[in-house]
């Protein structure tokens, strides 16, 4: 039981610590916040919450803490841009 209680907390730790490093998508430019530029992705699938989330890992691996995605497009293979700010 000890184990199964162990495991629960470093998989709610690791989920947390993941949050506090993700970049969150925002409508519009951020009230003073500095644009870093601009991060683009591409998908083999279909589904635009894949290309969002590959837009969002770009963002947060690039230092930013929102993105606003600016542009995407395609059908079977989706592509887009974000612009990412600090």
């Amino acid at each position: 039981m000890k184990n199964l209680t162990k495991a629960f907390a470093v998989i709610a730790l690791t989920s947390a610590s993941f949050a506090t490093f993700a970049a969150s998508e925002v409508n519009s430019a951020p009230t003073g916040a500095q644009s870093l530029g601009v991060v683009s992705a591409a998908t083999n699938s279909g589904d635009l919450g894949t290309l969002q989330g590959k837009l969002a890992a770009k963002a947060a691996q690039e230092g930013a803490s929102s993105y606003r995605i600016v542009s995407a497009g395609g059908e079977n293979h989706l592509y887009g841009t974000a612009e990412i700010y600090k």
